[in-house]
């Protein structure tokens, strides 16, 4: 099987929708768990390509996207750009649920209705990624390629650092992080932010 890293192209949409489903389970298949098999894309990678798209590279095997690491290089720009013109559409079309309602569906809703909002904690790492393989990527380092390769172009870019958040469930990744060289800033009850000095 042959693999490469590519720039993001806008075909490739339906395909971070996908991989983000099948990788939203701490890493595992989260495609039995949602309803609506568009709310992780909607929330962790299609905003992204779309306003960024110059930083979501694209893991392929034999030409099929596999994988993908992309991101931000200015969260509070980020933030805005969301709350401006990618949420208010999606909360029209996903109204909060009832109170009771602890489905994984309505737990990501209420993300959709909450925004994303920087941490004050990680003003020093200014950027953000997310990336997720599927199995046929993994364990051959190819996510520490996808890694080096979005890290490169924020370096081009003069940015400062960058931070990612990861349930703690995810031990995977948590060994992952730490070992291509992020370190803990926030050790939360449910979760981790990892972050990188670049400069």
């Amino acid at each position: 099987m042959h693999f490469a890293i590519r720039p993001y192209h806008p075909s490739d949409l339906y395909a971070l929708y996908q991989i983000c489903l099948k990788t939203a389970d701490s890493g595992q298949d989260a495609t039995t768990l949602y309803r609506d098999p568009e709310l992780m894309g909607h929330i962790y990678a299609a905003p992204y390509a779309v306003v960024e798209p110059e930083l979501c590279f694209i893991l392929t095997a034999d030409g099929v996207p596999s994988g993908y690491v992309l991101g931000t290089c200015a969260s509070d720009a980020f933030h805005t750009w969301c709350e401006q013109a990618w949420f208010p559409v999606l909360r029209a079309r996903y109204p909060l649920p009832a109170a009771d309602d602890d489905t994984p569906d309505a737990r990501a809703i209420r993300l959709l209705h909450a925004g994303y909002t920087p941490h004050p904690a990680l003003m020093d790492y200014p950027a953000h990624l997310h990336i997720d393989l599927l199995p046929v990527g993994q364990g051959q380092g190819w996510g520490r390629r996808l890694i080096e390769t979005l890290l490169t172009r924020l370096r081009e870019l003069g940015v400062p650092g960058v931070h990612l958040g990861v349930g703690k469930r995810n031990t995977g990744a948590i060994v992952f992080y730490e070992r291509v060289g992020f370190q803990r800033v926030i050790d939360a009850d449910t979760w981790i932010a990892y972050g990188m000095r670049l400069s």
